[in-house]
Parts: C-alpha cells; structure tokens; sequence
C-alpha cells in the first residue's frame, strides 16, 4: 500500500464502520441513491453523512456545575442543476430514506430551489493529514476529566491569593463526515477537537475584576493532563 494514501484510508475505515455498517448499508448503496437522483437530468450532485458525539464538563467552586453528552448524526443529498439547487436530509441513516431523499432532490430541481426534510468505480480521495484519525473523548475517564478541572482549578488559586472564584470547564467532540460525489469520488475525514477554559474573580480592597483564558486544538483531552 501506497504510505501516502493510508491515512486517508484509515479516515475511509472508521466513516464506514460508523456511518455505514451500523445501518447495514455500504458504497453501493449511495451511488443507487445517486443514480436515482440522476434519472431526471443533473449537472451535479452529492451525498453526505456526518457522525458526531461532543462531551462538556464544568466545574465552579470545586464542585461539578453540569454535564453533557451528545449524538448527532444524518445525511444530506444536494443536486444541482443549472442555476438550481435542490438539498434533502434527514438524521436516519437508512437505504429506504436515501432512496427517499434522492427522489425528493429530483422532484425539487424540476421546480427550482428548495430545501426538504425527508424521513461507476469508486475513487478514494486523498487530501492532506494535518491531525491524528482518533477519537479525543476515549483518552480520558469521566474521573480524570473532573480531576483535571479541578487541578485547574486549584492552579488558578494557587496563582493569586486575590483569586476567590474559579469556573474551568472541558469540552470535546468527535467529528466524522464522509462524502460522495456523482463522479465516484469517496473522501472521508476525522475531526477531533477539544478545548479547555478557565475564567476567575479576583477580588482586593471590596473591588471584584475578571479573567478568562483558554485553549484547545485537534488533539486528545490528556494532552491537557
């Protein structure tokens, strides 16, 4: 195998096994839907898929504050046909609602532009590897989350004796899209992002000012351990 074109194949493997298998379809199943799409006359049209599951932490005053976790995830089918453009989506994943989608972009670019909601060989993509394929949620547990705001937390006092409040709070998410295009185009990408932010009230002589700062990029929570 070509070292160059991995990464973009490990991106092609981890779209598949979560925006595909799960619902028991593959590639053949979107180039039916493009097709079908197609059997009234299109200069262009693509399918996409999107996968993503985000997590937030906060804490304030030592305690945790509040909790979240998410799942989203759909698809869309875009036609275009001169000036028109048709779209179609819905977040079930299914080969019954894709080839439902694909007839309702075909009925839409007949009439002009619109937005509805409905219930040959392949090519892989390439692109560039700027960031690890890896899911940035799974590097820590939900104790060692806590236990790194509440490190925040104490570094911040730690700080500044004038430093009488502080609110940390860790969020992350696991993206993953993958694309087709009418020309047999594949092209998936992975897409982890986190972010950490720490924001304090100082007070001195009965006057209160506040701070904030934070950072994050595409890499995994223990980076910030």
């Amino acid at each position: 195998m070509n070292t160059a074109t991995e990464p973009a194949l490990l991106r092609l493997q981890e779209a598949r096994r979560l925006l595909l298998e799960p619902y028991g379809i593959d590639e053949s199943t979107l180039q039916r839907a493009l097709a079908s799409a197609f059997e009234h006359r299109l200069d262009d049209a693509d399918i996409y898929l999107q996968y993503t599951r985000s997590e937030g932490w906060s804490l304030e005053e030592g305690l945790v504050k509040s909790g979240s976790f998410g799942i989203e995830q759909g698809f869309g089918i875009r036609a275009i046909e001169g000036d028109k453009t048709a779209f179609a989506y819905s977040d079930d994943i299914s080969e019954a609602r894709l080839m439902q989608a694909a007839g309702t972009v075909r009925a839409i670019a007949r009439q002009g532009r619109g937005r509805v909601r409905v219930g040959e060989a392949l090519r892989h993509g390439g692109g560039h590897q700027l960031y690890e394929p890896f899911d940035p949620l799974q590097a820590l547990d939900s104790s060692a989350k806590v236990a790194l705001l509440a490190r925040a937390d104490e570094m911040a006092r730690a700080a500044d004796a004038r430093v009488v409040q502080v609110m940390a709070s860790l969020a992350g998410e696991y993206d993953v899209v993958l694309v087709m295009r009418a020309n047999g185009l594949l092209a998936a990408d992975v897409r982890p992002l986190v972010r950490l932010n720490v924001s304090v009230i100082a007070e001195q002589g009965g006057r209160r000012e506040t701070g904030s700062s934070g950072g994050g990029g595409r890499w995994a929570l223990d980076r910030f351990d």
